[in-house]
């Protein structure tokens, strides 16, 4: 009964850390995928010198670990006399970074997409934004969705390094579960376990029936080679 009590009475806490959980995951997400399509757009489409500069970005921001890029943001910031708050330090250094694996997906997708629709979209007088835009970019975000659902359960797990610089997600009120109980942490962290489990597996179907409902007939082979960029 002591167990049941424990687990009911850690709830509230446990869902009040799971909501920022979430909230931390779609904004990560949200700004990788704003820099990260602009960032394989100018990989692809670019010129040299966007390219090399997109191509550097990327490199910087996939060589450095999560938890190091936490520590520079908000740390490193203040050292030069800017103050960021740690949900917006922990936004900008896992959201840059997310940037940077979802520009590879987008880039991928792209590339799997005949060249022949952009010289026949520039040749009808599109210019080179239109044509991305309502050529290239619809059928390349559909093709990137399986992948991309390997973007979202890495971010997702990744929000438990947030604790390090003080956010309260769902790993930090489970320590401070731990610590308020003097024991039981096992319990604790299997139960921050499943959840995370279930938000994972839920969003991963969720991307699975999204994909089927987005599928475009006759572009089988080109959707599972990217799966394996």
């Amino acid at each position: 009964m002591g167990l049941l009590n424990l687990i009911w009475s850690s709830f509230p806490a446990l869902l009040r850390g799971t909501v920022v959980t979430l909230e931390l995951t779609l904004a990560f997400l949200s700004l990788g995928l704003i820099i990260g399509i602009s960032l394989a757009l100018s990989r692809v489409y670019g010129g040299q010198v966007l390219a090399k500069l997109a191509s550097g970005f990327e490199q910087i921001f996939r060589g450095i670990p999560a938890l190091v890029l936490l520590f520079l943001f908000y740390f490193g910031a203040a050292e030069f006399g800017i103050n960021l708050s740690v949900v917006t330090a922990a936004i900008l250094a896992m959201g840059l970074r997310s940037s940077a694996y979802q520009s590879q997906i987008f880039r991928g997708a792209i590339q799997s997409i005949s060249s022949g629709q952009m010289m026949a979209a520039r040749a009808l007088g599109m210019n080179l934004y239109k044509a991305a835009r309502y050529i290239i970019l619809p059928q390349a975000l559909r093709f990137s969705i399986a992948p991309w659902s390997n973007e979202y359960a890495g971010v997702l797990k990744d929000t438990s390094l947030c604790y390090a610089i003080g956010v309260v997600e769902l790993m930090r009120q489970g320590r401070y579960i731990v610590a308020r109980t003097f024991g039981h942490s096992l319990l604790i962290y299997i139960l921050i376990a499943v959840i995370y489990f279930i938000l994972v597996y839920i969003g991963l179907k969720g991307l699975r029936l999204l994909e089927i409902r987005l599928h475009v007939p006759g572009f089988e082979t080109k959707r599972n080679g990217l799966e394996r960029i």
